[in-house]
């Protein structure tokens, strides 16, 4: 098996400007970089934390689908919300896009010095 990176990627995936990969897949490994509220060329589209969590859920689907995989296949997640007072919320649409049982998983808070409101990264493990 080749744990030679690969760097998959579908027409309107979301990509940024920063200096970063969407996805890095090694092997059945699948490393998505933080999603955030952004359109497909990177900008941030300030919503709700409701609103910015679906963006962020709906960028994370779209790379991880360009990498052959779905929320089903992610192992560890990692969540960034950066209003303490919106982590219920953030546990309850969670709910909407995962199942038990659940993903590993770490939820940060009070990390943003912008205008996100929530920020998303995980690794999947792809099918063979």
């Amino acid at each position: 098996m080749s744990f030679a990176p690969e760097y998959p990627t579908l027409p309107g995936t979301p990509r940024s400007h920063l200096p970063f990969s969407p996805c890095v897949k090694a092997g059945p490994f699948v490393f998505v970089s933080g999603q955030a509220s952004v359109d497909a060329t990177g900008k941030i589209v300030v919503d709700t934390f409701e609103g910015e969590m679906r963006r962020s859920m709906e960028n994370l689907k779209a790379i991880l689908a360009a990498a052959g995989c779905s929320l089903a296949d992610v192992v560890q997640v990692r969540g960034y919300v950066d209003d303490p007072r919106d982590v219920a919320r953030y546990n309850e649409l969670y709910r909407e896009y995962f199942a038990d049982p659940w993903p590993a998983r770490t939820t940060i808070t009070s990390c943003f010095a912008g205008a996100l409101k929530f920020e998303i990264d995980c690794v999947a493990v792809a099918k063979a």
